[in-house]
C-alpha cells in the first residue's frame, strides 16, 4: 500500500492495521500471567519482552507495507522525528505495561494514522479480553473476537457511537494513575467514577459506555492516538483542560500529552 493510497483509503489502512494489532496480540500473550521480567526504562516506565515483541511484529508489517510513512513508536530506539510530515504512524505495541505485569487484563496494542495533527485512523486491541476497536472519519467499528484470534476474517464487527452524556456522567479514570486532582474534577463535576486501565477508557467512551475521560497527569501521543481516532469517528473528541484543539505530531518534549478532557457527546448534542 503507497502513502497516495492511505489518503484515499482509510478502510483498507484500517484492515491493515486491525491484522497487524491482531499478530501484535498473539505475539504478546504467552508472556502474560508468566511473571516476565520487566526492566525500567530512562523515563522510569517498564518495558517487557512482550512489549519488544510486539513493536518488532508492528514495524516489521508497518514499515514493509507502507514504507513511505513514517512509524513513531514507543519502544523504538531511535523514534522516527515526525514532527512536520503530513501524515506519520503513532504506535504503542504494547499500552498498560503496568496492568500487564500484574497479570490484569486491560491492556492493549495501539496504531494510529496522524494526519495534520488529527489522529484519523485508529485501532485498539485488548488480546486478554478478545475485544479490538477500529474507528476513522464517518465510520467506527467494534467487536469481539477469540482471545488469541489472529484472522480478522473471524471479527464480528458491530457500529458504534457515543452516547449523549448523561445528566450524572460517567468519568472512566486510569486505574494506575488516578491521582488527586482527577478526583477533585469529578467531584466537582458530580461524575460517578469507572477505573480502566490503558486506552480501553477512549473506547468505553466511543461505544456509549461512558461519557467523560480526565486526565491530568503525563501521557505519550502513543498512548492516546488510537483510542481518540476510535472516539472522534464514534462521535466525540478529545480537547486540552483549557478547551484547545488536541493535536499530535506536537514540537518539543517527546510527544508528549498536554493534560486533556475526552468526552462523548454534549448532552444536547
Amino acid at each position: 500500500m503507497a502513502e497516495s493510497d492511505t489518503s484515499l483509503n482509510l478502510p483498507a489502512l484500517a484492515d491493515l492495521f486491525v491484522a497487524t494489532a491482531l499478530d501484535a496480540g498473539a505475539a504478546i500473550l504467552p508472556y502474560w500471567r508468566t511473571d516476565a521480567p520487566a526492566r525500567s526504562k530512562s523515563d522510569g516506565s517498564p518495558v517487557t519482552a512482550a512489549d519488544l515483541a510486539a513493536n518488532r511484529v508492528i514495524l516489521e508489517r508497518l514499515s514493509r507495507a507502507l514504507p513511505d510513512i513514517p512509524i513513531v513508536s514507543e519502544e523504538a530506539d531511535a523514534p522516527a522525528a515526525a514532527q512536520g510530515a503530513d501524515n506519520f504512524i503513532l504506535v504503542d505495541p504494547l499500552d498498560g505495561t503496568k496492568e500487564f505485569l500484574k497479570g490484569a487484563e486491560e491492556f492493549t496494542v495501539n496504531i494510529a494514522l496522524i494526519r495534520d495533527g488529527a489522529p484519523v485512523c485508529g485501532v485498539v486491541f485488548a488480546p486478554a479480553l478478545g475485544r479490538i476497536w477500529a474507528g476513522w472519519p464517518d465510520r467506527a467499528r467494534s467487536g469481539a473476537i477469540r482471545v488469541g484470534a489472529t484472522d480478522p476474517a473471524e471479527i464480528a464487527w458491530t457500529v458504534i457511537g457515543c452516547r449523549a452524556e448523561a445528566d450524572k456522567p460517567v468519568a472512566v479514570v486510569s486505574r494506575s494513575h488516578l491521582d488527586r486532582e482527577t478526583q477533585d474534577w469529578i467531584a466537582r463535576k458530580g461524575c460517578d467514577a469507572s477505573p480502566s486501565g490503558s486506552s480501553i477508557k477512549f473506547c468505553l467512551l466511543a461505544e456509549g459506555a461512558a461519557d467523560l475521560y480526565p486526565r491530568f497527569g503525563r501521557t505519550m501521543e502513543w498512548d492516546t492516538a488510537a483510542g481518540d481516532a476510535i472516539l472522534r469517528a464514534a462521535g466525540g473528541g478529545t480537547e486540552t483542560v483549557e478547551g484547545a484543539p488536541f493535536v499530535y505530531g506536537k514540537s518539543g518534549d517527546g510527544y508528549a500529552n498536554p493534560g486533556f478532557i475526552a468526552r462523548g457527546k454534549p448532552k444536547h448534542g
